[in-house]
């Protein structure tokens, strides 16, 4: 009884996962599919280039956001090969890793794995951003027509469809499309730029000749999704989390906890601060802008701003020293 229990519950936490996964690619969907796709250029992780734009009007085109971590998109992987596989002259299949904790070593060495053979693209944020990126995986299907046609979670009949009819769709002219976002340079100086916090009062990041200032970058599932595949980061996302739950509490600091958009939403932010206790302010950044600003592709990453709002440390994981610098910054 105990093991059909235990297969119920799994069972029933896969369901679940997929619902929520894919409530997050419709989330996605919304004032994507129908539009113009992104002109975008893309390099691969051999550095050959892709033009998007040279394809529309032409080919479909299949784009598949994953992570080495990712496992349903590690359970997706056979079907990625076979649409690449039995993919014609009439459809472009592109892997694109969302460049979130990992790095080019983890795709090369899954790619040799795998036998992945489909051009592989490393996401510095920007790709993820035009497409609304919102969870792994995500599936983003092109038609030939150049707009974008079905954007989804699974990989089920529904995917299969949407890839069959884009490769069928009547080609035309895309007179306009989404501009690519620039990703800017990673910031050497806190921005005059005001966030709104999870608790609705707004939290201005350039406030100037007032306090050192720590922007924490974080994922609330981290702790938990990422135990079995990346236990090592795991546990730098709850030490980390337990050393500014003790630091944050000193008034003579400002600190944001600034929260990645992928695989998260502001109930289950707000979950995870009721579950820790945390006092700092809360931020989720829903389209990774704030993410894409600093140059953060890992979680936790912490920034040390001093008090006009200079950048003098970058940490990922934890600094036993960080205590006495916010000292030393705050004049104490």
């Amino acid at each position: 009884m105990r093991i059909v229990a235990l297969l119920l519950l799994m069972l029933f936490s896969a369901q679940v996962l997929a619902e929520t996964g894919e409530q997050h690619a419709q989330a996605a969907a919304r004032g994507l599919v129908g539009t113009p796709a992104p002109r975008l250029v893309l390099k691969t992780i051999d550095g050959q280039t892709i033009d998007l734009a040279s394809y529309y009007g032409k080919k479909a085109v299949y784009l598949k956001f994953w992570a080495t971590w990712c496992v349903p998109c590690r359970e997706q992987m056979p079907h990625l090969k076979h649409v690449y596989e039995q993919a014609g002259s009439d459809m472009e299949v592109i892997a694109v890793d969302v460049g979130f904790d990992d790095t080019l070593e983890d795709v090369r060495r899954y790619r040799k794995e795998m036998g992945l053979k489909m051009p592989i693209v490393f996401d510095d944020g920007s790709i993820g951003e035009a497409f609304h990126l919102r969870v792994t995986p995500q599936h983003v299907v092109i038609g030939r027509d150049g707009r974008v046609l079905y954007v989804g979670h699974e990989a089920n009949e529904k995917l299969n469809a949407a890839l069959l009819a884009a490769r069928t769709s009547t080609p035309s002219n895309v007179a306009t499309a989404m501009a690519a976002s620039d990703a800017g340079a990673a910031d050497k100086q806190l921005p005059d730029v005001t966030v709104p916090t999870l608790s609705g009062a707004p939290f201005r990041l350039n406030a100037a000749d007032s306090q050192p200032t720590v922007l924490v970058f974080m994922s609330p599932w981290c702790e938990t999704y990422l135990a079995k595949s990346r236990p090592a980061v795991a546990a730098s996302c709850r030490a980390v989390r337990e050393q500014v739950t003790a630091l944050s509490r000193d008034e003579h600091v400002r600190w944001l906890g600034i929260a990645s958009g992928l695989w998260a939403d502001q109930d289950g932010l707000r979950a995870y601060q009721q579950e820790h206790h945390l006092t700092m302010p809360l931020a989720l950044d829903e389209s990774g802008t704030l993410f894409r600003r600093f140059r953060v592709m890992h979680v936790p990453t912490l920034l040390v701003f001093d008090a006009h709002g200079r950048l003098v440390r970058r940490i990922e994981g934890v600094d036993a020293q960080l205590g006495d610098q916010l000292n030393a910054l705050s004049a104490r």
